[in-house]
């Protein structure tokens, strides 16, 4: 059986002030809430109460929005990172305060 593989874009705002690897895995867009604050333009702790908050309410089920991947970092390790997929992004954009939201 063949492994899904991923690709990866990535998005700039027009001034290219903010760049993020988007991963593109299955027909869908993933980010890392770390990627998500970025887009938005706020801190990540504001992505992850609002990211609670859309599981607490009902609105999105997390087994379908959200996913594990393997990413390695600098130190070269490769680690388990939870991404979430657009219907996640859209969700969010709804309720994050800033202007690239």
């Amino acid at each position: 059986m063949k492994q899904p593989t991923s690709e990866f874009i990535i998005f700039k705002t027009q001034d290219e002030k903010i760049s993020v690897d988007v991963r593109l895995n299955e027909q869908d867009v993933w980010l890392t809430q770390d990627q998500l604050a970025l887009l938005f333009g706020v801190e990540r702790p504001g992505i992850t109460q609002h990211i609670k908050n859309i599981f607490l309410e009902g609105e999105l089920q997390e087994n379908s929005v959200s996913k594990k991947f393997l990413r390695t970092a600098a130190d070269g390790k490769k680690y388990s990172t939870k991404h979430y997929n657009l219907d996640m992004i859209i969700s969010l954009g709804y309720r994050v305060n800033s202007k690239m939201a």
